[in-house]
């Protein structure tokens, strides 16, 4: 596998983790440089570790995860980004209730939506069991491409977010939701194209 392709596979499975690092940037209150490194290392971490364990699994579990992965993620996308709605939703509700920026900055959310964005890079990992590929170089590459654009999206975001102003939380939310849907069109038209 020349550079060129590795270059290309890293940044095509960084795309949905960038417009998630926009979406936090957007919602964020605070996105310091601090924050902007730990969202971008939870996803480049996650999105280099991915096609490991795929490459790892190999063929054994092909059929079951390529089966569910796009539900999955559709899913997990959609729970954040509907969180993030209704929170936007009782924020307007309650206005004097001030957010510090550790809590709007939640692990657990963070490491879901590393998750629900890197299912396809474990997916691609299946695929690099059958190819002559050396799998750590790849995946080192992989997660520093997402590192830099998540890192980038995040401050991108952060930029947008005054536009949107108290809207932000909520076109974050339909965002998220956007990619989970769109995730799931993509495995639907690549059964379709496989099919006809």
């Amino acid at each position: 596998m020349g550079l060129l392709t590795i270059l290309l596979t890293g940044f095509a499975l960084a795309m949905d983790a960038f417009a998630v690092s926009v979406t936090k940037g957007m919602t964020l209150r605070k996105a310091t440089s601090f924050i902007s490194f730990k969202i971008a290392f939870f996803f480049g971490l996650f999105q280099g570790l991915m096609p490991f364990i795929g490459w790892f699994v190999g063929i054994r579990f092909q059929s079951y995860i390529k089966a569910v992965d796009h539900w999955i993620a559709l899913f997990l996308l959609s729970f954040i980004g509907l969180k993030m709605i209704f929170e936007a939703y009782e924020d307007n509700q309650n206005p004097e209730v001030t957010v510090t920026c550790d809590d709007e900055l939640d692990n657990t959310e963070l490491i879901i939506l590393s998750i629900a964005t890197s299912i396809d890079a474990l997916a691609v990992g299946i695929s690099f069991a059958f190819l002559n590929v050396h799998i750590i170089p790849l995946c080192l590459s992989i997660g520093i491409i997402t590192f830099i654009l998540c890192f980038l999206g995040v401050m991108i975001g952060k930029l947008l977010g005054p536009v949107f102003k108290n809207y932000s939380q909520i076109v974050g939310g339909i965002i998220l939701i956007l990619i989970g849907i769109n995730i799931l069109n993509e495995h639907t038209n690549f059964i379709y194209r496989m099919l006809n």
